[in-house]
């Protein structure tokens, strides 16, 4: 097959020594598609191969591919990603996708690990307690959004209140300020799952706000969407591209 010697060389850092099967039963799709998602699009913009592997496991779980998860899971371990990064990242996708998403992939993690020799539980990372998680969370959210959040909070309805405190205490306070992953990292990684999960068009563009708060600029957006884009396909990138260009100026 006419694998280019680029796409053949970003596989094996990966993956290296693996024979793939659908090499065999699907020779053309694996032509089309390693040489596009690992020759093209790695070299249209510049990422960290450790950063480019946290995002699309993230974009993974928020798809829903546990499968596709596994085997980049062992992918992004070969490059350096730590296992309580790996953990951190699934951890930061569950108040995103919920539980119901998230379930397999807390299964699909320690099956992985285990087959690493990786032993379990990993060290806890939690910095909150029962008292400080909400005041911890709020200031996290001010950090990022700024006076939004006053807002937000003084125009909810009075029987829909306790949603934005969940959204300070857990959202924010038992999953941001977590060790393991810096502020910049987990919204990034926020900023892959809306995008991937679709349909979040609006929590995606206050989470473009959030990103450009943290460090994370308009470029580091675009490369990140570009790096999803063989794993989430062509719509939901170009939402999310837009959003991009509606938040940030070119």
């Amino acid at each position: 097959m006419a694998i280019t010697e680029v796409a053949q060389r970003n596989h094996d850092q990966l993956f290296p020594n693996h024979v793939s099967t659908l090499k065999v039963t699907d020779p053309e799709l694996i032509e089309i598609f390693d040489n596009w998602a690992f020759d093209e699009v790695i070299e249209a913009t510049e990422m960290d191969v450790r950063l480019r592997l946290m995002v699309q496991l993230a974009a993974l779980i928020a798809c829903q591919a546990v499968n596709e998860y596994s085997v980049m899971l062992g992918g992004a371990l070969n490059v350096g990603v730590t296992p309580v990064e790996a953990r951190e990242i699934l951890y930061q996708a569950v108040p995103y996708v919920g539980m119901a998403k998230a379930f397999d992939f807390l299964h699909g993690t320690n099956e992985v690990f285990k087959s690493r020799g990786i032993a379990l539980p990993l060290p806890e990372q939690s910095t909150t307690t029962a008292a400080t998680r909400f005041e911890k969370g709020l200031a996290a959210q001010k950090q990022m959004f700024g006076d939004r959040i006053d807002a937000m909070v003084a125009q909810s309805p009075k029987d829909q209140l306790h949603i934005q405190r969940f959204l300070s205490a857990n959202c924010f306070g038992d999953y941001y300020t977590r060790n393991g992953l810096d502020l910049r990292t987990r919204e990034l990684l926020t900023f892959a799952i809306l995008a991937s999960l679709g349909g979040c068009e609006p929590q995606l563009a206050g989470h473009v706000v959030g990103n450009l708060a943290v460090g994370n600029d308009r470029q580091i957006l675009i490369a990140t969407i570009t790096q999803l884009l063989p794993f989430i396909g062509y719509p939901r990138t170009l939402n999310a591209l837009r959003v991009i260009n509606e938040g940030t100026s070119a």
